[in-house]
């Protein structure tokens, strides 16, 4: 159908219809959650009992809110810290693969290509069992033979970050290198006739025009890290990140508490979304300028 042309009654309506439900059906949880993080009530369910700002702000031996639950307060503080070193892992690492993937030509390119995708595919679970397994291994082996503690390769949270790394990796370098392949190279080539160096070549022209997918892949990087269960659970020690604490929470009997949790994670997240848009539309008229 030519789109300039009116389209039947039935047919706008079944747009508008799946249009809706599709909304309804990804919105709805979520408005769900951040009301019943006032209701005065010990249960984070129906029914209503009234507004309260308790699970936010409260600290008596009946109720305790976010801002006074040290436990929780310290599980976003892990799961940050964790998110930050696998931001700068993932985007640090995946840089250079999307230089190696799109400047370099060299014998099984395509296969490494190929396999670097392999974790995108794996179940979370089965990665970190199998991240588990195979640094216990090593962790053991050095122990037995050499005498050596690896504590790094016990369960704990550098055993975390380096699962995470795994996948999150593969995420960035996608990002980076389809910025990196759509790049005009003249412009370098320019630059090097001109005299300049290889290294100022690559930090004041090729950097600045990836930044933007860069800043792209660290924000996936940190939102994917922060909010990862799968994996993190298989490979987690004493210090537990947010999601496994919730995880346990919910199975002891939760508390409104963890929908304030959640409503925090929904702003903090729609905030940093309408950061990367607003510095996305700002760059065009600086740019210009």
């Amino acid at each position: 159908m030519i789109p300039s042309l009116p389209r039947p009654a039935v047919q706008r309506f079944g747009l508008g219809a799946f249009v809706a439900a599709f909304f309804v059906f990804l919105f709805v949880p979520l408005v769900v959650v951040a009301v019943f993080a006032f209701n005065n009530a010990d249960y984070p369910t129906p029914p209503w009992m009234g507004v309260t700002f308790d699970w936010f702000t409260a600290n008596t031996d009946a109720r305790t809110g976010l801002l006074f639950d040290a436990e929780l307060l310290q599980a976003i503080g892990v799961s940050a810290w964790v998110a930050v070193w696998v931001t700068l892992l993932s985007v640090g690492v995946g840089t250079c693969n999307a230089f190696l993937l799109e400047r370099f030509e060299f014998p099984g390119k395509s296969a490494i290509a190929l396999l670097s995708m392999v974790p995108l595919v794996i179940p979370g679970v089965i990665l970190g069992i199998s991240i588990l397994a195979f640094a216990s291994r090593i962790a053991n082996f050095a122990d037995e033979t050499w005498g050596l503690e690896l504590d790094f390769l016990r369960p704990g949270l550098p055993l975390v970050i380096l699962g995470q790394f795994c996948y999150i990796v593969t995420i960035a370098t996608l990002t980076v290198s389809a910025s990196l392949r759509r790049f005009d190279r003249t412009l370098e080539e320019a630059a090097y006739n001109l005299g300049a160096s290889r290294l100022a070549v690559l930090w004041t022209i090729t950097l600045p025009y990836l930044r933007p997918s860069m800043i792209g892949a660290a924000a996936m990087a940190f939102l994917m890290s922060f909010e990862n269960f799968n994996t993190t659970l298989m490979l987690v020690g004493s210090d537990a990140p947010l999601t496994v604490l919730m995880y346990g929470r919910m199975r002891e009997g939760a508390t409104p508490v963890l929908n304030a949790v959640s409503l925090f994670l929904m702003i903090a997240s729609a905030l940093l979304a309408v950061l990367l848009l607003w510095r996305s539309g700002a760059r065009p008229s600086t740019d210009s300028a």
